[in-house]
């Protein structure tokens, strides 16, 4: 069934007219008393036109879908924001999702045209010390996991295992072939596929595995972990850090591989033994509105962590 979410605009003309008094000192006390109400008054429109009944999330395409969907339960659960809250007028929910990385999530919330940023990596203090008013909300936690084609031999030869060390030589390009890796394996091309620069996953990675060393250059950068994941499915000699939870959403298509030893699972992850982690946050500038609180509200309910959890990642205990 279709439904139509429409876009309402209001639009509230106040016209305040003033009667003046007989005497200059009682027009003069009716002025000021008038001046008060309107202020008054004015300061109550303010307040009232402060809420917002649209909200906007953009970032992180890791998050974006998890939002998404999230948005979807809860705008079919209630539809309008009375349904929500009875103090609220009867307005359509409408919430706006839309992906571009993490850095693009602290632009937009800088420029003011999303009311969050989505990240899927810590927020830095130079990022923070920016945002007026810096507001931080956790969503749950993710994981870059090493992920290889199922038809690809590294998988046995190594036993599902890379070490770090391995890691660093082959997305630095010092291995260039599989052969490289281990000599059982074939003399072909290592197809290196990494985030764009924009997403939160490249700087984790460079952070909590490369350190110092640069990816090699000819390495190919996905638009967004979607689009990583899908080039790892495609090509049986491609290796990428996909995303715990996008990897749970996509099991027996591609292999997550160990890292010196250690499996990324969700007891791993949490007792930090595999330390390729990351968290999910979402942040703004200022307060939350009402309508933002019930919505933040939901996304910490029961309903909102089974959806988390449902789409391969962690939520918040």
């Amino acid at each position: 069934m279709k439904k139509f979410y429409k876009l309402l605009v209001l639009m509230m003309v106040m016209a305040i007219g003033f009667t003046g008094c007989a005497n200059n000192s009682d027009k003069t006390n009716s002025n000021e008393k008038t001046a008060e109400k309107t202020e008054s008054k004015e300061s109550k429109e303010d307040s009232k036109a402060k809420e917002n009944y649209e909200i906007s999330f953009s970032g992180s395409s890791t998050l974006a879908p998890v939002i998404s969907k999230i948005s979807t339960t809860f705008i079919e659960k209630n539809v309008t924001w009375d349904k929500v809250d009875s103090s609220l007028p009867d307005k359509n929910i409408t919430i706006y999702v839309s992906a571009g990385g993490s850095g693009a999530g602290v632009k937009a919330v800088l420029d003011n045209v999303a009311n969050f940023g989505m990240l899927a990596r810590e927020v830095k203090d130079k990022e923070k010390e920016k945002v007026k008013d810096y507001k931080e909300y956790n969503v749950g936690l993710d994981a870059l996991t090493l992920a290889v084609n199922p038809k690809n031999n590294v998988i046995a030869a190594k036993q599902g295992n890379l070490t770090k060390e391995e890691i660093v030589k082959i997305f630095s390009g010092e291995y260039k072939k599989w052969s490289d890796v281990d000599p059982s394996l074939p003399q072909e091309d290592i197809v290196v596929v990494t985030r764009d620069l924009s997403g939160g996953a490249h700087e984790v990675f460079q952070k909590k595995v490369m350190k110092d060393v640069k990816v090699r250059q000819d390495a190919i950068q996905a638009p967004t972990m979607g689009a990583l994941v899908s080039k790892i499915i495609e090509n049986p000699n491609a290796i990428g850090y996909a995303s715990f939870g996008i990897a749970n959403q996509n099991k027996g298509k591609l292999i997550p591989l160990k890292v010196d030893g250690v499996e990324p699972t969700e007891e791993n992850i949490l007792n930090k033994s595999y330390y390729i982690s990351r968290p999910l946050v979402i942040m703004k500038s200022g307060d939350l509105t009402k309508t933002e609180q019930l919505f933040i509200d939901y996304l910490n309910s029961k309903e909102g962590k089974q959806t988390i959890k449902d789409m391969g990642f962690i939520p918040n205990k």
